[in-house]
């Protein structure tokens, strides 16, 4: 049943994101807000793809913890959901992404068409100043930042890296971080064409504030309460490991 249902989501997604991808190219010309608001609206429409077809619902903790102004957003990384989710939690945003994402056929056209941080990783530090000199406009423009600090998709029970770009870039535009734990890993692996039907829960964290606290502390204490919120609400992935900063 699950490789029936994933089948079927499959089929799903290129019918509806090919027009998309068409019609962004259309589009072209409209302001990019504007351009913004009339392309994400396939988030909703693959939202409802996801929990019907999929059967992969969500739940929401912490919503209360949202600044009423844009922030830059520091969010585990375990799947492709929260990529599509996150644009239905949060105020209007864009991701921090790899430039050669954009050349991939229909998807990266309509991630081209939008309003966003593409940057060369290959670059090295200006990799970074890519990501500060773009996400401060971003951020001007009333746009919301999401920054996966680990910089890759993680399986569940593992942590990654933390990469500062994210609170540098925080910290230099003068707005708020919003750490965000979740699940979505458990549900929808990695690279995997099977999707399991599932709750994921989604852990929105109290803000952290950048005035007067240095980039290094600010990407530490994002990393110290996702990582415990994980092992808070998901222990079984945990069993065998050290509590969080013990492998500083």
């Amino acid at each position: 049943m699950h490789l029936i249902r994933s089948f079927v989501f499959a089929v799903l997604l290129a019918l509806i994101t090919v027009p998309y991808a068409l019609f962004a190219i259309l589009i072209f010309w409209l302001p990019p807000m504007t351009r913004h608001r009339l392309i994400t609206s396939w988030v909703p429409i693959m939202m409802w793809v996801i929990k019907h077809v999929l059967g992969i619902r969500y739940r929401l903790i912490g919503a209360e913890n949202m600044p009423a102004g844009p922030a830059v957003v520091l969010s585990k990384h375990q799947s492709a959901w929260e990529t599509i989710a996150l644009q239905q939690i949060f105020p209007p945003l864009c991701y921090v992404l790899k430039r050669e994402l954009l050349r991939v056929p229909f998807f990266g056209w309509g991630l081209a068409s939008i309003p966003g941080i593409a940057i060369d990783r290959s670059a090295g530090k200006d990799a970074l100043s890519q990501v500060v000199e773009q996400g401060r406009a971003r951020l001007k423009e009333g746009l919301w930042v999401v920054v996966f600090p680990e910089g890759t998709r993680v399986a569940p029970g593992t942590t990654g890296r933390y990469k500062p770009g994210g609170a540098i870039l925080a910290k230099r535009a003068g707005v708020p971080v919003v750490p965000v734990a979740h699940n979505a890993g458990e549900f929808w692996r990695r690279n995997a064409f099977v999707k399991r039907p599932g709750e994921i829960v989604v852990s929105i964290g109290p803000v952290i504030e950048v005035k007067g606290v240095k980039a290094d502390e600010i990407n530490g204490r994002a990393e110290a309460w996702i990582e415990a919120e994980m092992r808070r609400l998901f222990p079984h992935h945990y069993d065998d490991q050290p509590a969080a900063g013990s492998r500083r």
